[in-house]
């Protein structure tokens, strides 16, 4: 399985103490560049940025052969690379929260999931709790409606 990840599923997931939840589903994961510089940001929280620096093993680092001229400016750094990323190797998923990002790759063609649908697939195959994930996910400062975080506690 070919999985690549964009900057907010890994801060999430390491914020909230889940990110052993990727290798668990995915096994390895790709980010681009980008990402990395992203996840070690100025002003990025500090688990974060230890976080990036000890690399986990199952966590690779590769570039996009080259940005299609068509994706939009207004995407990050990290969203570009990673469609074109994506893109590039046909992969199985995109792991993406922006919503203008998540729309740019469902016109490409690419499944997108973001750190909600990681944490319910999580907990369908019994690796979390999905009720206390997002409690301490409501903890952070991650974006999400009430009525979106209550329909994956419906579920």
């Amino acid at each position: 399985m070919i999985v690549v990840s964009d900057t907010t599923p890994l801060h999430y997931l390491v914020l909230i103490g889940e990110i052993h939840l990727l290798p668990a589903l995915y096994g390895r994961v790709l980010i681009p560049p980008a990402v990395a510089r992203e996840l070690n940001a100025r002003g990025t929280p500090d688990p974060v940025s230890r976080w990036s620096r000890s690399q986990p093993d199952w966590l690779e680092l590769r570039a996009p052969e080259r940005l299609p001229s068509d994706l939009p400016e207004f995407l990050g750094p990290g969203e570009r690379e990673a469609i074109a990323l994506s893109q590039e190797l046909h992969c199985d998923a995109l792991l993406m929260d922006d919503w203008e990002g998540r729309e740019e790759a469902r016109r490409r063609q690419l499944n997108v999931a973001g750190t909600l649908r990681v944490l319910a697939s999580a907990a369908e195959k019994g690796l979390t709790d999905l009720p206390a994930a997002i409690s301490r996910l409501r903890a952070t400062n991650f974006r999400a409606s009430e009525k979106l975080l209550q329909s994956f506690l419906g579920r």
